[in-house]
């Protein structure tokens, strides 16, 4: 039995292996479709960030093509008009089509999710809200009324922040009196210091979101992050998304894995770190962090996609992961 065991075992991860191989193959031949083609991101020139932008389309697309929706966002669609551009729908995906509408569920669930952990933040006495990679996110614009006695930050990269402000003005979008916009370049300055320079408390209880962010980084820029979210006063908290490996993904997120490095790769902006969720939380418990947990997509599932008669789901190559100092 045991040896009938054992040859199993062999079987399914030598199964496995050629499946991982087989897809890195994908990945490179889809970077050169990608490379090769007039790509409708590519050709909205003038951001900084065509990723940035490619999230924003997606949180847009889901006002339009969801129903019930997970993240009530009107503002979006004023902010990002690209998101009704029949052009986008054709290259980033029919509202059918798998990896698309994983892609609005991730987009609108992540956002949800920490915007909900806000609130309880905001509850336990949380002054200041940190969004790192701040990018086109509209928060600051439909806030309710638990934020507005808070101190909002959005930091971003400091050409990532000049577009993005430019963009809020042809929009008519009026900086909101609670909200200040940091520059900081994540890989090479001190976020701490940077925050501070425009008005950040270190006194305060403060709730940071780092969405889409740290598979970007660099391991040392990770770490300084981390770092930096563990030196908060207790009560404090971070809500981070994490890319699993794609040893532990199959099916239609395997797929949308392999899809997103090719983009990625693409548009030069290629993912860098990448943990299992499990692992990360050690990681932060090593930090210092009096508790940390990890949103598994079971949970998600039954908090944000309970009972929905349309193909939205849980995703499972980005995940949701919380820590309280």
């Amino acid at each position: 039995y045991a040896a009938n065991v054992g040859f199993r075992d062999r079987r399914f991860h030598s199964r496995r292996a050629k499946d991982l191989a087989a897809a890195r193959q994908e990945i490179h031949r889809r970077e050169v479709t990608w490379q090769s083609k007039d790509s409708y991101l590519l050709m909205l020139s003038g951001q900084p960030s065509r990723t940035l932008l490619g999230s924003a389309i997606r949180r847009g697309q889901h006002q339009l093509l969801d129903r019930p929706l997970i993240l009530d966002d009107p503002v979006v669609l004023k902010l990002v008009p690209e998101a009704a551009d029949p052009r986008a729908l054709l290259e980033m995906g029919g509202p059918q089509e798998a990896v698309p509408t994983l892609l609005r569920a991730l987009m609108a669930m992540r956002a949800r999710f920490t915007e909900d952990r806000l609130m309880k933040a905001a509850q336990r006495g949380a002054r200041q809200y940190v969004i790192i990679g701040a990018g086109l996110d509209t928060f600051p614009w439909r806030q309710p009324a638990f934020a507005q006695a808070m101190t909002i930050f959005a930091a971003d990269h400091p050409e990532s922040l000049v577009w993005t402000q430019r963009r809020l003005r042809q929009c008519e979008l009026t900086r909101p009196a609670n909200l200040a916009h940091v520059p900081i370049d994540l890989e090479n300055a001190d976020i701490g210091v940077q925050l501070e320079a425009c008005g950040f408390d270190r006194s305060l209880v403060s709730f940071c979101s780092v969405l889409g962010v740290i598979h970007y980084l660099e391991i040392g820029a990770v770490e300084a992050l981390l770092t930096f979210a563990a030196s908060l006063m207790p009560g404090s908290e971070i809500v981070l998304s994490v890319l699993t490996l794609d040893e532990d993904l199959s099916g239609q997120d395997l797929e949308a894995s392999i899809q997103g490095v090719a983009v990625t790769n693409g548009l030069s902006e290629p993912w860098k770190f990448r943990q299992r969720p499990t692992v990360f939380v050690d990681r932060l418990r090593r930090k210092g962090f009096s508790s940390a947990f990890h949103l598994t997509p079971e949970v998600a599932q039954e908090l944000y996609f309970f009972d929905r008669q349309d193909n939205l789901r849980a995703p499972r190559w980005e995940q949701l992961i919380v820590a309280i100092v």
